[in-house]
């Protein structure tokens, strides 16, 4: 798609924002059983507009927000390697414009920023269950790294 434009969020861009993070969520609670049953919430959406060390982006097709993701910069635990590493979150697109590599569109342009910041890391988190976005994020260039496992009692 030609016509998909990337660009930085913006607080008029929040409602549009929120609206992408409560589709996430109605999402993953069919993955997840242990979300609260109450309305939640994962990001804010302000600071990460707002700090230096993170970019939120949107993807636009003929002026509607398509799409979303961002990267933020984050301190490593002390036995890494790394110091920091670029945390993506928010990677969202409209159903009816999934597999248009909008997607793959804003993984790249947040890469672009994550190489320019000078980190070597991006790390991500998906349920185990949602083959959909553990395929999309394979293709990109992901790789399983840690599962994380829990009991309820």
């Amino acid at each position: 798609m030609n016509n998909i434009k990337i660009r930085e969020a913006n607080e008029s861009d929040l409602t549009v924002l929120i609206e992408f993070e409560q589709e996430i969520i109605t999402a993953e609670r069919a993955f997840d059983n242990s979300l609260k049953e109450d309305e939640i919430q994962y990001y804010d959406f302000q600071d990460l507009i707002a700090s230096p060390k993170a970019k939120v982006l949107v993807a636009e097709i003929e002026n509607e927000i398509v799409g979303s993701g961002y990267a933020a910069i984050k301190d490593a635990e002390l036995y890494l390697k790394h110091r920091q590493y670029a945390y993506l979150g928010l990677m969202y697109v409209k159903p009816t414009y999934r597999g248009k590599g909008i997607n793959q569109h804003i993984l790249q342009v947040l890469k672009e920023w994550v190489i320019e910041k000078k980190i070597t890391e991006i790390r991500l988190v998906v349920y185990d269950a949602n083959t959909g976005a553990k395929n999309a994020y394979q293709k990109a260039g992901f790789n399983a790294h840690v599962l994380e496992m829990r009991m309820e009692i």
